[in-house]
């Protein structure tokens, strides 16, 4: 080593040729520490370093992959809460269906319940009524027998026999006709 410091040391101090003469000596102390410094380099720099940035490039392949897994779970995410959110609409749409069409059931129970029971009243009212004018006709008619037996009565006595009288009377009251 001491010979390769020498050599350095001639080198550097210039031996007062030009700059376009080659000393061969120099280039070949150049060239010799060049392939020793490779070689230590080689030997104790360049495994760490190889092994630096493969690591580095191992853990950039790493994140690169883990944002593709996160963005690939995320979108599948997205979707699911997408396809979530259309299955809620779509059932809320059949709720608010189903609810109409029972609301529509219940309207038209209560309107046919409505008009039974008006149906049903209205016979009642017109069966009342009936039952009111016969009753009614009735009542007026045993009045006017009344008046009659009382106004023949009075003709009668004035005029008839007592048997005749009774013939008119049972011959009256056959006439009239019966209740309905």
């Amino acid at each position: 080593m001491s010979r390769l410091s020498s050599l350095l040391l001639l080198s550097s101090e210039g031996g007062g040729g030009s700059l376009t003469d080659i000393d061969f000596t120099l280039f070949v102390s150049t060239l010799v520490l060049f392939v020793i410094f490779a070689l230590v380099l080689g030997k104790f720099a360049w495994k760490p370093l190889l092994q630096m940035v493969e690591e580095r490039e191992k853990t950039v392949r790493e994140q690169v992959e883990g944002a593709a897994k996160a963005q690939a779970e995320a979108q599948a995410l997205l979707n699911q809460r997408q396809d979530m959110l259309k299955e809620a609409t779509r059932e809320r749409e059949e709720m608010i269906a189903r609810a109409n069409q029972e609301a529509d059931k219940v309207k038209a129970e209560l309107v046919s319940k409505a008009r039974a029971e008006a149906e049903q009243i209205l016979a009642k009212a017109k069966a009342q009524i009936e039952q009111e004018k016969t009753k009614a006709i009735l009542e007026l008619r045993t009045q006017v027998a009344d008046l009659a037996m009382t106004a023949a009565e009075k003709i009668v006595r004035s005029s008839l026999t007592p048997e005749a009288q009774r013939k008119l009377v049972d011959e009256t009251i056959a006439a009239l006709p019966r209740a309905q």
